[in-house]
């Protein structure tokens, strides 16, 4: 099979190779270009040690030198070029106590986590293939390399790996490696929780996040997201639902979609695409705990949203997410159930309320959410939530005042108005941003300032 090396790359393993060192395109990149997708980044690998590899490029940086890494620098785009190697034991369930160099290629292959990210190419001999990866991509199989066991032993976070690759490749785990995981899925408590969330935000994104259902089933969910297991624990006696909490709410992460009619042609950006995912999955995380049953034994689960929204800001924090996350998922999740009425006056209310930012992924939420109910509420819901929005989408066209950063008039304004700074020039514009919520004409300076004489003690 031939793969095209992109310029820079085919230079490094070409000036590598004229010094007599092997070289190679490794892992995920050789994986990807057989798969026809982009590579986002490219690996070489190379017999030559660090300090042969910097004596041979003009511009190096010591990335990982420890390890046998150094980033190539051409056309200021960085490779990394790493020195085979073998991994000594893995005594903390993520790391090798030491590195040792190798002058083989096909110990360095073996250590490698899956077969499909152990193959190797470069356009004097093609692809090295030792673990048949090719094999295993043509038939869509996610495998070891080796001993399924060993490799998940010796780094706890490639079985979380697995479940990911699976989602992001729509490809099934082999039966032995799925085994290994769920024989082995409490190791992964030795796994710092920002990697947790990494891997388990890419499967969230990609196109097949129900695949985290078979780590539900293997026990890997118990460990790096118990909430998720009490959900699925959870019944929804309700003619609304057909399936439990857990369930539903991957089905609403399913539906949550990157492009649609409430997002725009362009879609969302990837850190709000982020966000709409992280908050499908967790929408109805607070039902567990909020969950009634009435004497014809009906499910209700009142005070839900507010109560996942504070689950919501445990979770985030506990795996270690980033601040406007915890925002802004909890946010979405708090008012996930918010009553939306198709009219004017009421949106504006609700802009001001919820934070009109939020409103394109609330409602791509909030149609997800809907599309994982049972008839009829699968198929009425929508119809009016497309006219809530029809609503909003006036609004945000005639640029109407929503907030404070929209009013006509500041508080410099006010204080040139004759209003002293604290408490009471705050009051003011808050009632000027009421008044113009009501009646959005008003938000004109002049009309505004004049209202405000009003309101001077």
């Amino acid at each position: 099979m031939e793969i095209v090396l992109p310029k820079q790359v085919k230079q490094i393993i070409d000036t590598l190779q004229a010094h007599g060192y092997e070289a190679y395109a490794v892992g995920g990149c050789v994986r990807d270009a057989m798969l026809g997708r982009e590579p986002q980044d490219w690996d070489i690998t190379t017999s030559a040690l660090p300090k042969q590899v910097k004596a041979l490029f003009r511009r190096t940086i010591d990335t990982g030198i420890q390890h046998g890494t150094v980033t190539v620098m051409l056309d200021k785009v960085g490779f990394e070029v790493t020195t085979y190697r073998v991994d000594g034991k893995y005594e903390d369930g993520r790391h090798p106590t030491e590195v040792s160099f190798t002058a083989s290629l096909a110990e360095d292959l073996k250590r490698r986590d899956f077969t499909i990210n152990a193959m190797a190419y470069n356009e004097t001999e093609g692809l090295v293939d030792l673990f048949h990866g090719a094999e295993d991509l043509e038939q869509g199989v996610i495998r070891c390399v080796g001993v399924a066991k060993e490799r998940f032993s010796e780094d706890a976070l490639r079985i979380l790996r697995a479940f990911r690759f699976s989602a992001q490749l729509d490809f099934s785990i082999e039966e032995e490696t799925l085994m290994a995981a769920r024989e082995l899925a409490d190791t992964l408590k030795k796994i710092s929780a920002e990697r947790i969330y990494a891997e388990l935000t890419k499967l969230l994104v990609s196109g097949h996040p129900e695949r985290l259902l078979t780590a539900y089933e293997c026990g890997v969910t118990k460990v790096i997201l118990p909430e998720f297991d009490r959900m699925c624990e959870t019944e929804q006696n309700h003619p609304a639902h057909y399936a439990n909490v857990g369930i539903h709410s991957l089905d609403t992460t399913c539906y949550a979609k990157k492009i649609t009619e409430y997002s725009g042609t362009c879609g969302f950006t990837p850190d709000e695409f982020r966000y709409l995912r992280l908050a499908a999955l967790l929408h109805d995380v607070g039902k567990p705990e909020r969950r009634s049953t009435d004497e014809k034994g009906i499910d209700h689960f009142r005070g839900h949203a507010e109560a996942g929204a504070d689950e919501v800001k445990k979770i985030l924090r506990r795996l270690k997410s980033d601040n406007a996350t915890v925002d802004t998922v909890s946010r979405l999740v708090r008012w996930h159930t918010y009553p939306f009425v198709a009219e004017e006056k009421a949106l504006r209310r609700a802009m001001y309320k919820i934070g009109g930012d939020l409103f394109p992924l609330l409602f791509e939420l909030r149609r997800a959410d809907l599309e994982a109910h049972a008839e009829p509420y699968r198929t009425e819901g929508p119809e009016t939530l497309q006219k809530v929005w029809q609503v909003y989408r006036g609004i945000k066209e005639r640029e109407e005042c929503t907030s404070l950063k929209d009013l006509a008039v500041n508080g410099s304004d006010l204080i040139a108005a004759g209003f002293a700074p604290g408490k009471e020039l705050g009051e003011v514009l808050n009632r000027l941003l009421f008044l113009v919520i009501e009646e959005p004409e008003k938000n004109k300076k002049e009309t505004l300032l004049q209202q405000s004489e009003m309101y001077k003690k």
